[in-house]
């Protein structure tokens, strides 16, 4: 696991445990019958992904 940990920064790990729990979260609003809190939450996790993809393409660029 810590191998795993090592391929990625600490602040990328913080946003990938976010997206993580944004999707969790999304999944007990969706299953508490409120469908739009669901999407509305569930439309975060890509969004941050991306953030991830950009940073890194910033990086790579400089």
């Amino acid at each position: 696991m810590f191998k795993f940990m090592k391929l990625f920064r600490p602040l990328e790990l913080v946003l990938l445990v976010l997206v993580l729990i944004t999707i969790v979260v999304s999944e007990i609003f969706f299953f508490n019958d409120e469908p739009l809190k669901a999407v509305f939450l569930g439309l975060w996790a890509p969004t941050i992904l991306l953030f991830i993809l950009v940073f890194n393409q910033k990086k790579k660029d400089l």
